[in-house]
């Protein structure tokens, strides 16, 4: 298992510098001035230019920029926005808002998209499996920035059960709907995903064996048949969890929400290249940590799958 651990670790190097490059070249090759709007409506002093640009290494060449940028990733800098605040410490005050939203949508995509999954599996072709069909058909060709307004607009304004925009610092409650929205999509996947392979499982040998042998249909399901459907299901969460962490633009810009995904948006919006690339090293790093955990869960769904 160390050995297993240490050289996936060592695997995700070539991953991190070629995707952060690749980041670092296609944020910075976007067209724009990084000083439009500084000083105003009037351009800015020539002094005042050509410090802001010597401070951001805006006149080197690309390579240069970016090995100077990757110097400082590697002490745990991930450097300044052109306002100057630290963007470590901007995404460390984020991601914790981004966590809890991402958690509640991971709660609630896990939960009920398994369930579903399993009512519509153990009943194929009936009424459950025809209504979880139509209805994750649905929620799947909804975009989301629609299911987030309509949402916002009926439990929020018309029915006041939720708060419209989410305060900041927000509470579980506050972020309660954006999490329902944005595991709503996700949800639709992990039950379409458990009902096909609790289905497929369910016509395996072993299943009539076990059934053979006299144990009940709760234990050949609940035990023995769920266990082995759930390892497709777990590499999508895991994933779907790392993107979560990432931050949700579309729901967090719905929601006025102060996270990851907000945080990336403003960025984007204001020209700040070097928060933009900041925000989304991390996410690359959080999203591999998450492929790592979920890789080594596959050891305690299924003894038979070895990490050596």
């Amino acid at each position: 298992m160390t050995k297993y651990i240490i050289r996936r670790l060592l695997q995700m190097i070539p991953v991190i510098l070629g995707s952060t490059f690749l980041i670092f070249a296609m944020v910075f090759a976007l067209p724009g001035d990084p000083l439009a709007g500084k000083c105003g409506e009037r351009p800015c002093p020539a002094a005042f230019a050509e410090k802001f640009r010597a401070d951001n290494n805006l006149d080197d060449p690309l390579f240069i920029r970016y090995f100077k940028y990757l110097g400082n990733l590697l002490q745990g800098d991930f450097g300044t926005t052109f306002q100057g605040l630290n963007i470590l410490d901007e995404l460390q005050k984020r991601y914790v808002i981004t966590l809890k939203l991402a958690i509640i949508a991971l709660l609630f995509e896990t939960v009920v998209g398994i369930a579903a999954g399993v009512l519509s599996g153990i009943r194929k072709g009936k009424f459950i499996d025809n209504l979880v069909l139509i209805s994750t058909l649905v929620v799947i060709s909804i975009p989301i920035f629609v299911i987030g307004s309509l949402s916002q607009t009926v439990f929020g304004l018309r029915l006041g059960w939720f708060p419209v925009t989410v305060k900041n610092p927000p509470g579980w409650y506050d972020l309660l709907l954006p999490g329902l929205v944005l595991g709503s999509l996700s949800l639709a996947y992990a039950a379409r995903l458990t009902r096909t392979n609790l289905s497929e499982n369910l016509r395996a040998d072993y299943v009539r064996t076990a059934v053979a042998k006299g144990l009940t249909r709760r234990r050949v399901i609940g035990v023995h048949t769920l266990r082995n459907s759930l390892i497709p299901v777990v590499t999508f969460l895991g994933a779907d969890f790392g993107g979560l962490l990432g931050g949700a633009i579309v729901t967090e810009r719905i929601f006025n929400i102060r996270g990851v995904g907000g945080y990336i948006f403003t960025s984007i919006h204001n020209r700040d290249g070097v928060a933009v690339v900041g925000a989304v090293t991390m996410l690359v790093i959080v999203y591999l940590f998450m492929n790592l955990i979920v890789d080594l869960l596959y050891g305690v769904l299924d003894p038979r799958i070895s990490h050596d």
